[in-house]
């Protein structure tokens, strides 16, 4: 009798991406089951310290202090 294997976890997260748009955008569109997410606009955010991503999932992302995306509020 033969047995499958599943990884336990392929999961990424999103302070793990890469940070660019092009490696956002994939793993948006990975997790959204495959729907393409791009990018709206973007623009520096009110205090001009980063730029902030809108995207077509409905959230807006930027990168922190460190280069890691997360989503802004």
């Amino acid at each position: 009798m033969s047995q499958a294997f599943v990884k336990e976890s392929d999961e990424q997260w999103l302070h793990d991406v890469q940070p660019t748009i092009q490696a956002l955008v994939v793993y948006l569109t990975r997790e959204n089951n495959g729907i393409r997410v791009y990018e709206i606009s973007n623009a520096m955010n009110k205090n001009k310290s980063r730029e902030v991503h809108k995207m077509s999932n409905g959230l807006d992302y930027a990168k922190d202090r460190e280069g890691r995306w997360e989503i802004v509020y």
